[in-house]
C-alpha cells in the first residue's frame, strides 16, 4: 500500500504498533525506487525505551548484505567510538534516514559504491524514522553526517561548523550532529584519521554529557575508568 509508512508510523505514535510491526512492515516498503537494487531493507537495531538513538544516512553495502545496520567497516568504528566516549553501544538504538541502500557499480563491475540519497528518497522514508522515534523514545539523538543531520535539525546545518552542540529536532528529540564514522574512515593519513576519530570521539561524549545531566547517571552511560 502506498500509504502504509504512514498508516504504521501513525499506529506506532498511538501505540498500536511495536518495533517489530514497524520492520516487518518495512520490509516490503515501495515508497520509493531504491527497493529495486537494494538487497533488502535494513531497519533499526536496539530496543525500545534506548535514551540515545544513533542515526546514520544509510546502509552501506554490507549492511545491505546483512541487513542489520551499522555491521561494516563504519560501524566497527562507531563501536570504537562509543567505547571510547563510556557509552554502552549494546543500550543504544542505531538506525538510518534512509533504509535500502542507494548505489552505483564500480567501473570495474566489482563493487558496488555508495551514491548519497536525494531529499525525495530521505521524505520516503521519513514515516518510517517517526515510528521509530515513537517507540524508542529516546532523549537524545545523535546525528552521523550531513544527511541524517540536515534531514532532522534542518537543510541549514553544516556539520563541519555546529558539530557537537544541541539543538533542536524537526522530530522534537533534542539532537546533536556530528561526523560520520565513514568520513574517518576515507581519511588520508593516520594523522588526520586520528583528529577526526578524536572529534567524534568527543561530540559523543557531549552527547553523553547531555544525557547524565538532564536525569543523573543513566544505564547507557559508564564512567571512563569503568569497563566496558
Amino acid at each position: 500500500m502506498a500509504d502504509e509508512p504512514e498508516a504504521l508510523r501513525d499506529a506506532a505514535q498511538r501505540g498500536d504498533a511495536r518495533l517489530d510491526d514497524l520492520r516487518a512492515a518495512a520490509r516490503t516498503c515501495t515508497a520509493c525506487d531504491l527497493y529495486r537494487n537494494a538487497t533488502q531493507t535494513v531497519f533499526g537495531a536496539g530496543g525500545e525505551g534506548a535514551e540515545l538513538m544513533v542515526i546514520g544516512e544509510q546502509p552501506g553495502d554490507r549492511e545491505d548484505l546483512a541487513g542489520e545496520p551499522f555491521v561494516g567497516p563504519a560501524g566497527r568504528l562507531l563501536d570504537e567510538a562509543l567505547d571510547a566516549a563510556g557509552i554502552d553501544r549494546r543500550l543504544v538504538y542505531v538506525t538510518n534516514v534512509v533504509k535500502h541502500f542507494k548505489w552505483r557499480r564500480a567501473p570495474s563491475g566489482k563493487r558496488r559504491i555508495h551514491q548519497k540519497p536525494d531529499r525525495a528518497e530521505v521524505q520516503a522514508c521519513r514515516p518510517w524514522l517517526e515510528g521509530e522515534m515513537a517507540r524508542v523514545q529516546p532523549r537524545l539523538v545523535v546525528c552521523l553526517g550531513a544527511t541524517a543531520a540536515q534531514a532532522l535539525i534542518g537543510p541549514a546545518f553544516r556539520v563541519t561548523r555546529e558539530h557537537g552542540h544541541v539543538r533542536p529536532s524537526v522530530l522534537g528529540t533534542p539532537a546533536i550532529g556530528t561526523i560520520h564514522p565513514s568520513a574517518v574512515l576515507r581519511a588520508r593519513t593516520g594523522q588526520e584519521r586520528q583528529a577526526m576519530f578524536d572529534g567524534l570521539v568527543a561530540d559523543l561524549r557531549t552527547a553523553r554529557a547531555q544525557l547524565r545531566g538532564a536525569r543523573g547517571k543513566k544505564c547507557g552511560t559508564r564512567d571512563a575508568k569503568e569497563p566496558a
